[in-house]
């Protein structure tokens, strides 16, 4: 049984920058890890996922090339880290852990584990 806790979220203004954190509490073991996001009136939806070692990553289309996923096993903890905000970014974002396999790692299903969500609010 693993606990997920994120913080970092916050409000910032379209363009900026906000890191996410994520740490695990418990038996963190050799899971892999995802970001998800649920903007107001809409879906979870997968965003990025992060393999165990850190070797494989994928994203969402929608935050490519401006959000990273990244982790440091030693400290138990899944950072992300997003760079030029949007409003339409605008969402609580969560943090999953999963046991695996995966099949694509921006799937609800493939994961067993979820934290409390951290609000994210971009303004223009």
């Amino acid at each position: 049984q693993v606990t997920l806790m994120e913080s970092g979220g916050g409000s910032v203004q379209a363009g900026g920058s906000l890191r996410l954190r994520c740490e695990a509490f418990g038996d963190y073991g050799t899971y892999c890890m995802g970001w998800f996001r649920q903007p107001p009136g809409k879906e979870r939806e997968g965003i990025a996922y992060i393999s165990w070692t850190g070797g494989t990553t994928t994203y969402d289309d929608s935050v490519k090339g401006r959000f990273t996923i990244s982790r440091d096993n030693a400290k138990e903890t899944v950072y992300l880290q997003m760079d030029s905000l949007k409003p339409e970014d605008t969402a609580i974002y969560y943090c999953a852990g999963g046991k695996g396999p995966v099949v694509t790692g921006l799937r609800l299903a493939d994961y067993d584990y979820w934290g409390q969500g951290t609000q994210v609010t971009v303004s223009s």
